[in-house]
């Protein structure tokens, strides 16, 4: 059995929808973003600095909540694709001539440097990451130490009423398998974080047709499993599978609507201090000795 997480995603698929997805924020993903900074209150000091990790799809609303909550604190954007980083310069920054560019802190779009957040805030972005791994200690880089990264995706139980109609007709997998929030406390601390504190819980939508639901999940992703049908599907096939939506949907109101539920995870850790295990020969970054440098005398090294 294979220990990479998420145990089927396709990461050439996954890198195509990153780099294609739409220069938007899907509701759900606003309503995610809204849910977690209301987390922000467990926090007690405010940050001095802070990254919004690619914001354009995962909350532009939510962006502005986060800087009306620390309207102090200088902001970096991080968007890696270049029409969505034209989005957030368009949207998200000031112009020279507006009161809001001279009045708070400063922000940017640009790439975080080494070890100069407090908070990094990335909504919605981990679940189709093609090396998530990789990600989370891209994350980890940008904190200075006993700075926290705050994060959510979508968890395993996430549209289970589709994937149970795929098993049903015989079409394979509907998407690829979602990860288990212990996994992603497991990849934090492996990626050096502490603490890491995962929660989760489930939003149910329902949709008056067919056509709505499957608009919805087209807004929010692809199917990213290896096995998917290596084709196009024909319109037929689409109306074939609408049919059977309407027919056969396990979770059905009372009213004719389809019900759809999403397994929402919710994480965040810190980065401690750093922690050397002195032997024969030892190497140690320069950030890593300016940071065991400001430890207290006592703290020694292990």
């Amino acid at each position: 059995m294979s220990h990479e997480l998420p145990p089927t995603i396709d990461p050439v698929a996954a890198k195509h929808w990153h780099e294609t997805a739409a220069a938007q924020s899907p509701w759900l993903h606003e309503e995610v973003a809204s849910r977690m900074q209301q987390r922000l209150d467990w926090i007690v000091k405010p940050p001095e600095n802070w990254c919004h990790w690619e914001p354009v799809r995962g909350g532009m609303a939510a962006h502005n909540l986060l800087r009306e909550r620390y309207p102090q604190a200088q902001c970096t954007i991080y968007e890696p694709v270049a029409q969505r980083q034209a989005v957030a310069e368009e949207k998200l920054t000031s112009r020279w001539w507006q009161l809001a560019r001279w009045k708070g802190a400063g922000i940017q779009v640009a790439e975080p440097a080494e070890a100069c957040m407090d908070m990094l805030w990335a909504n919605m972005v981990l679940h189709t990451a093609g090396d998530p791994q990789t990600l989370i200690e891209q994350w980890h880089k940008a904190l200075k130490v006993d700075g926290y990264v705050m994060f959510s995706g979508l968890g395993p139980d996430t549209v289970q009423q589709l994937h149970r109609l795929y098993a049903q007709l015989g079409w394979g997998p509907a998407g690829h398998a979602f990860t288990d929030m212990h996994d992603w406390g497991d990849m934090l601390v492996h990626s050096g974080f502490a603490e890491p504190v995962m929660d989760m819980e489930r939003i149910t939508l329902t949709f008056a047709t067919p056509e709505r639901l499957l608009q919805e999940l087209r807004e929010l992703g692809r199917n990213l499993h290896p096995a998917r049908f290596a084709g196009l599907r024909g319109r037929a096939w689409k109306a074939d599978l609408l049919r059977n939506m309407a027919e056969k949907w396990a979770d059905k109101q009372a009213d004719g609507q389809l019900s759809l539920t999403f397994e929402i995870v919710y994480g965040h850790a810190f980065k401690p201090q750093p922690k050397v295990r002195l032997e024969s020969s030892s190497s140690v970054s320069l950030q890593d000795m300016k940071a065991m440098l400001k430890q207290p005398r006592n703290a020694g090294l292990r």
